[in-house]
């Protein structure tokens, strides 16, 4: 099983930089588990990626969602950050609902549909990012970070769906909400051929604010939050900082936060955790 652990571990070191930095300031027994919960939301973000095509993305979700119901054991076994997960749920008292959830929000990152609202791109946020911060603090035995959780997901969805928008583009993805591209006069097959308007930098920027708005919310939170639950929230530090980079650069220019700059953000933020918010 140890080296179950140790197979998420590398996989969040690669695959998700943030959380893995994050989890560094989490005490050492628990950092396995929090690696497992990790490895588990890469496993589901990257299934249209390893997958190509709708159906096996689908199958790939349902064997997931299987897992979970403690079916399929002996695959299970097999999958190393499978049998991690179980593990981690068995010991953690993990939610399999909220795991269910974060399941079926990803069933939308199969298919060419677009996002049709601002609700329900907050929903799918709460149903993947803020579900991590709250499984996340329920593994460092902190659920006073729930209430924070949610903002604070739905903040940095938000973020880093739009530092994403022109990769998403190219492969026929729209996460921007339809009533708010309709709002601003943005037609999508504009997007889809990589033309920028005023429109669409009008778009972003409400959405941006909308990001802004939840992360704030987040804030009062954490003043009453114990030092255990912070690793949890950690990646939520980089959130005002990318929504500043991508102010600057323009909806369709890519401006990702350089590596160094990420580590040092969260570095700061764990030990003065007002930075996660301000």
């Amino acid at each position: 099983m140890q080296d179950a652990f140790a197979y998420c571990g590398e996989l969040v070191r690669t695959a998700d930089r943030d959380r893995f930095i994050a989890s560094l300031f989490a005490p050492a027994e628990q950092r396995g588990a929090l690696h497992a919960l990790y490895a588990f939301n890469t496993e589901l973000a990257r299934v249209r990626d390893v997958a190509r095509e709708a159906l096996p993305g689908e199958i790939r979700l349902q064997w997931w969602a299987d897992v979970i119901n403690s079916q399929r054991r002996d695959e299970a076994n097999a999958s190393p950050v499978a049998a991690a997960l179980l593990a981690t749920i068995e010991r953690h008292g993990l939610s399999p609902a909220t795991l269910h959830e974060m399941i079926e929000a990803r069933r939308f990152d199969l298919y060419q549909e677009p996002m049709a609202s601002i609700v329900d791109l907050e929903n799918y946020a709460r149903k993947t990012s803020s579900a991590i911060i709250a499984l996340g603090a329920r593994i460092l035995a902190a659920t006073e970070a729930i209430d924070a959780a949610e903002p604070a997901g739905i903040a940095y969805t938000i973020a880093r769906l739009l530092g994403a928008l022109s990769t998403h583009l190219a492969r026929g993805q729209l996460y921007l909400p339809v009533d708010l591209l309709e709002r601003h006069q943005v037609q999508q097959h504009d997007l889809f051929a990589g033309r920028s308007s005023a429109g669409l930098e009008g778009a972003v920027a409400e959405l941006r604010a909308i990001a802004r708005s939840h992360l704030a919310a987040a804030g009062p939170h954490l003043n009453a939050l114990p030092q255990a639950a912070i690793p949890a929230l950690l990646p939520a530090a980089l959130v005002r900082p990318m929504l500043d980079r991508l102010e600057r650069s323009g909806a369709l220019t890519p401006a990702e936060l350089p590596a160094w700059r990420r580590q040092l953000l969260i570095w700061r933020a764990a030990h003065n955790p007002t930075r996660i918010t301000s």
